[in-house]
């Protein structure tokens, strides 16, 4: 009843599992693009890619105005539609999923995304990868209202959970943002109702999401800080405001009970903490300028431990504000962690995540504020064991011009982690330079980090995402950026093995608020092998 895309029977690969790490590569792209011009974007010596999925392409079962990937369809005028803007990947080998049509066969190969659009209308995706006809190639996982509403915001990241079953899809829209779940599979062919998870894992501005063996969530939060004021001078410096947390279910197989807990730093036996700046200026200025946030960004190694912030067997299972609850327990707020991932082969010990910063220049050049995560950060926190209450901290790489506001991240291998840049209109604006894809050795010291670094990709101009400053402006950007293998099963937890020596291990990333386009990246000796 469908067509296979050619290769697809036999899961070819996408991302050749070779061995060879793209920290190695001996030509990364050397310079990135500007932002003016028409400029495409350039990758490291023999690496291309192949669009899998872009704007336009048709969804399987529209509803009302949600009848395209990448655009609702709410305009006469195809350029003055609204972007929905498709945001990070999740990659799944699975059988048996379903979908709207009955018996039609959807393969085994799925690519799933939660789109950034708000005002209500976000929706969900799902690329199936074996199906080459248009009219079943993406099927809409959460179908609204005539005029697209869907209750969603600003989807953001995303994990499979074995444990339960669910998808998870996080909504990075501030203290009205959340945890959203669907079952993966279908019982018919309507899309399983969705599930607000906020009176367990609270509302909260949350993106990056991952799940260890225990089926304990991992969850970063991109909740940006107000400019800090210092010695009376208003500065562009951003207080931190953002947490990372873990939330621990009662039962691994129902995310609707259990413990949210945020991540705490302490530096000599005191704890980082968040100060309202309405209580003390100066505090709050401490908080961005200050010796403690300093030596979290220094490489040191520090103590950290997970305190509770709320549980359902205590606190019930009321909607709840997660941020507003980890500053009232000290936990220690980060320049906007917006991604993290386990380092692969570690038994889920070791996490890393990376903060996005302030991304302006001005912030960037204030005296002290880029030794403090200005420029975004890459920190490490190891544990004794999966799911400890306790363990170490310490920045493995400090952002800088050329290496900044790092966003999405993802494991080549046990040692080399890729990441992608989010500058944003304003940094892209003030540098002339548009984002790159990092390829980063986690192995080397903090020191030479940077200086071993290679660029995947310099991302290029879309002449669709032109931002608000006018046609010299551009807000494009590299996200969705993944590398798995796609086992849906507990043992295949992203981070579980080392990808270096899996099979069938595929990679993705999308170009986003332009036209849209999802790429499979492909390495030199897999081109024209589909």
């Amino acid at each position: 009843m469908r067509k296979l895309a050619a290769g697809a029977a036999a899961a070819v690969a996408g991302l050749a599992v070779t061995g060879v790490a793209i920290g190695q590569i001996a030509s990364g792209v050397p310079g990135t693009n500007p932002t003016v011009g028409s400029t495409p974007s350039l990758f490291a010596s023999g690496f291309g890619t192949r669009v899998v999925a872009e704007g336009v392409d048709p969804l399987e079962n529209p509803s009302g105005i949600t009848k395209l990937y990448g655009y609702l369809d709410d305009n006469a005028d195809p350029l003055a539609r609204t972007r929905t803007e498709p945001d990070e990947n999740l990659y799944l080998r699975a059988r048996h999923v379903g979908g709207p049509t009955a018996g039609y066969d959807y393969g085994s190969h799925f690519l799933i995304q939660g789109h950034e659009n708000g005002a209500g209308k976000a929706y969900l995706t799902r690329i199936n990868l074996d199906v080459t006809e248009p009219s079943h190639r993406i099927t809409l996982l959460s179908p609204g209202a005539p005029d697209g509403t869907t209750g969603l915001s600003s989807m953001d990241g995303d994990a499979y959970d074995p444990f339960s079953g669910d998808v998870l899809f996080t909504s990075e829209a501030g203290s009205s943002g959340a945890v959203v779940t669907t079952k993966l599979r279908w019982s018919g062919t309507t899309p399983p109702p969705l599930a607000f998870q906020n009176g367990s894992i609270g509302r909260a501005g949350y993106e990056g999401a991952a799940v260890d063996k225990r089926g304990d969530v991992y969850l970063v939060e991109d909740s940006g800080g107000s400019g800090v004021t210092d010695n009376g001078a208003t500065t562009k410096v951003k207080q931190p405001n953002s947490f990372v947390y873990r939330f621990v279910p009662s039962d691994p197989r129902n995310l609707s009970a259990g413990k949210l807990q945020a991540l705490q730093v302490s530096v000599d036996g005191t704890p980082i903490a968040f100060h309202d700046r309405a209580v003390s200026a100066t505090a709050a200025r401490d908080d961005a300028l200050g010796e403690p946030i300093r030596r979290l960004h220094s490489g040191e190694t520090l103590q950290a431990r997970w305190v509770t912030v709320h549980d359902t067997a205590t606190d019930g299972t009321a909607s709840f504000d997660a941020n507003a609850l980890a500053k009232s327990a000290g936990a220690t707020p980060l320049k906007r962690p917006e991604n993290g991932k386990f380092v692969p082969a570690s038994d889920f010990r070791s996490f890393v995540f990376v903060e996005t910063g302030d991304t302006d220049k001005t912030a960037g050049e204030y005296p002290g504020a880029a030794e403090r995560g200005a420029w975004g950060a890459i920190l490490r926190l190891d544990m004794p064991h999966a799911g400890a209450d306790s363990g170490t901290i310490r920045t493995l790489e400090l952002g800088d011009a050329q290496h900044a506001a790092f966003d999405n991240v993802t494991f080549l291998d046990k040692r080399t982690l890729l990441t992608a840049e989010d500058r944003g209109d304003t940094l892209h604006d003030q540098l002339n330079t548009l984002d790159s894809i990092w390829s980063f050795d986690i192995t080397q010291p903090k020191a030479a980090i940077n200086a071993d670094a290679q660029r995947l990709v310099a991302l290029g101009r879309d002449p669709e995402a032109s931002g608000a400053s006018g046609p010299t402006s551009e807000d494009n950007e590299p996200t969705g950026l993944l590398v798995s293998d796609g086992d849906d099963s507990i043992g295949g937890l992203l981070g579980a093995e080392d990808p270096a020596k899996l099979h069938g291990v595929r990679a993705f990333f999308t170009q986003q608020h332009g036209e849209n386009h999802t790429f499979e990246l492909l390495l030199p000796h897999r081109h024209g092998r589909r």
